[in-house]
């Protein structure tokens, strides 16, 4: 899957959120936008990474940034999630996973050996007129937050 670089056009899309609304890249323009793709809600990266995000969404909200979150999980699942850590911000279901796929986040994993197909961890800083800042492929949980800080600095 090609991988989106600084300058290009952010791929559209219109998913279901947690609460079954659905959020569109459209509803963002004007703004900038952290968005981040994670591979299971409720797991331990994962967690950390919501949670790094949410604990970071006033800073983000000072810099003129929102954060939205994707990952291949049902509405109802990111609803359970977002209820046990009180993270307050879109995460998005994308259980065909189209929107991965255009940001060149859907691949090959291995675990334990064994490859298989999934979301490989990655976040963009996405400009107000919905172009890629910057994007971090591969990125560790622990670091969405801190890079995306970097960046607007």
């Amino acid at each position: 899957m090609a991988k989106l670089v600084s300058g290009t056009k952010a791929p559209g899309f219109a998913l279901p959120d947690q609460s079954g609304k659905t959020v569109k890249l459209s509803d963002y323009l004007g703004k900038k936008l952290l968005l981040y793709f994670y591979p299971k809600a409720n797991t331990s990266g994962c967690t950390t990474q919501a949670n790094s995000v949410r604990d970071a969404l006033a800073e983000l909200a000072n810099l003129g940034v929102a954060a939205v979150g994707i990952s291949p999980d049902s509405p109802q699942e990111q609803k359970k999630f977002d209820d046990k850590f009180g993270l307050g911000f879109p995460l998005l279901s994308d259980p065909d996973h189209t929107t991965a796929e255009a940001y060149g986040v859907w691949g090959e994993k291995s675990m334990y050996g064994k490859k298989f197909m999934g979301i490989i961890r990655s976040s963009f800083l996405i400009d107000e007129k919905g172009k890629i800042r910057n994007a971090w492929y591969k990125i560790s949980p622990k670091k969405t937050v801190p890079e995306a800080m970097n960046a607007l600095k």
